[in-house]
C-alpha cells in the first residue's frame, strides 16, 4: 500500500487529548442547558497544545460544533454519522443527558468510536456536570485548561481587501 493509503489523521496531530479549553467547556455546558429538556449533541475539535502556548506534546479541545442533521427528545440525541464533516481536527463527541445521569448508555457506546474522547454532561449543567470517556466508555480525567484560544480566520481577506475591489 503506497504512502496515501496508509495514511490516518493521527499522523498529523498527537493521539494524546491533554485536555479541553475552559470556554470550550462553558460552550458545551450552555448548549446543553439551552437545549434542556431535549438532548445536546456536538462534536468536539482539538488544536495541537503547542499552537496554544503549552509546552507539551498533545491536543486540547478547544470547539464544540453542533452535529448537523441532529434530531433530539428529552431521552436521545439522533445523528447520520454521514453528516458529521471529515475533521482532521476532530477529537471526539459531546451530548447530554437531561436526566443527570454520567454514564454512558448502549447507544452512546456505538457512537463512541469516532474519536478519542467523548463527554456526557447531565443536569443540572454546572461546572462538575461532566464526565469524559475514552472508546470504550471508560470514565477517564480531562484537565480543564486555561488557554487564550486563537481567533477563528474564516476569509482570508480583510476588509481593506474589500475596499480595494470596490474601486
Amino acid at each position: 500500500m503506497g504512502l496515501l493509503g496508509s495514511w490516518t489523521p493521527s499522523l498529523f496531530r498527537s493521539s494524546e487529548v491533554l485536555g479541553i479549553a475552559d470556554d470550550a467547556l462553558e460552550f458545551a455546558l450552555q448548549a446543553s442547558e439551552d437545549s434542556h429538556p431535549d438532548e445536546y449533541m456536538g462534536q468536539l475539535r482539538g488544536e495541537d497544545a503547542r499552537t496554544l502556548g503549552l509546552d507539551r506534546d498533545g491536543t486540547v479541545i478547544t470547539d464544540v460544533l453542533l452535529a448537523p442533521g441532529t434530531k433530539t427528545n428529552p431521552v436521545s440525541a439522533e445523528f447520520k454519522p454521514t453528516y458529521m464533516p471529515n475533521d482532521l481536527k476532530s477529537v471526539g463527541s459531546v451530548h447530554s443527558h437531561p436526566n443527570g445521569v454520567l454514564r454512558p448508555s448502549d447507544a452512546d457506546l456505538a457512537t463512541f468510536s469516532r474519536g478519542d474522547v467523548h463527554i456526557i454532561v447531565g443536569a443540572p449543567y454546572g461546572r462538575t456536570d461532566w464526565q469524559a470517556f475514552d472508546t470504550d466508555g471508560e470514565p477517564t480525567d480531562l484537565d480543564v485548561l486555561d488557554v487564550e484560544l486563537p481567533d477563528e480566520q474564516f476569509f482570508d481577506f480583510t476588509q481593506a481587501d474589500i475596499d480595494r475591489e470596490l474601486r
